[in-house]
């Protein structure tokens, strides 16, 4: 083969080799490019996955930060609770307390009477009696009082004069003075003029003995009180002498002292000022 011929074929065959170096550097190029991409896409999928798993940590820790607020909020509820239980136990046994020092001054008291009116219980004409926190001293009418009247009489001062010194010393009680009759109606014309009806006749016992107590035995004024139940109240039947005996009666009831709250008026409106 001649020079020339091999000339010719020459740029040919480098044609071809560039064309080939062209075609494989395109390839590689390609490869890279996908491996690239291939790369990029791994790499917004691990982005995204590490974005979800930031958000859910994220409503995890919301969450978690919720069930503490929950935590808290039920932690302090209990904390309160507790408070109010050991506020309540606290105030139940400063009842608890003072009741059983009431109940000892209310004993006290009883023995005192039992004992002071010890003669007129044994006769019967005292009756003494306690409950809820009460104690009752029923006298019948004949003890303080003479047929038909309603001033105290002698004997009756005597035994309001021992039952008084008992009473000053009863500092936390209400007394209640009331009068009992028995269901015969007045007929005496004198004692008609004074008393109308059984109702005045036991109002008007019932207030002699609160002054008597006042006056004489130095009971304060404002822990008694007078109350007159005439025939209304009955302990027995009036049908028999015994009945009307126990139904006429001076009662004297030792209460509770009344929780009395001062009422607060209103200030007057300003001068000038509209109504």
């Amino acid at each position: 083969m001649s020079d020339e011929k091999k000339g010719s074929k020459l740029p040919w065959l480098l044609w071809v080799l560039t064309l080939v170096a062209a075609i494989a550097a395109g390839y590689w190029a390609m490869q890279r490019l996908e491996a690239t991409q291939a790369l990029q896409a791994e790499g917004i999928t691990a982005i995204e996955a590490a974005s979800k798993r930031a958000s859910d940590c994220q409503k995890e820790l919301e969450a978690s930060n919720t069930k503490l607020t929950d935590l808290g909020k039920e932690r302090d509820a209990l904390a309160s609770k507790a408070s109010e239980l050991e506020n309540k136990t606290t105030e139940l046994t400063t009842t608890l307390e003072q009741r059983e020092e009431e109940l000892k001054r209310l004993t006290a008291t009883y023995n005192s009477l039992e004992d002071k009116m010890a003669a007129e219980i044994k006769r019967g004409d005292v009756r003494l009696s306690q409950s809820e926190g009460r104690i009752q001293v029923d006298l019948v009418d004949k003890v303080l009082f003479d047929s038909a009247q309603a001033e105290v009489s002698p004997r009756g001062e005597e035994v309001l004069t021992r039952l008084g010194a008992i009473l000053t010393g009863v500092e936390d009680r209400q007394i209640q003075i009331s009068g009992h009759t028995d269901d015969a109606p007045i007929t005496l014309p004198d004692l008609k003029a004074k008393f109308a009806t059984n109702w005045e006749l036991s109002t008007a016992r019932a207030v002699n003995v609160v002054r008597f107590l006042t006056e004489k035995a130095a009971v304060k004024p404002g822990r008694l009180l007078a109350a007159g139940y005439g025939q209304y109240r009955p302990l027995a039947t009036n049908a028999t002498p015994k009945g009307r005996a126990a139904n006429r009666r001076i009662e004297i009831l030792l209460l509770p002292p009344l929780q009395t709250k001062k009422a607060t008026l209103p200030s007057p409106p300003a001068k000038g000022s509209a109504p």
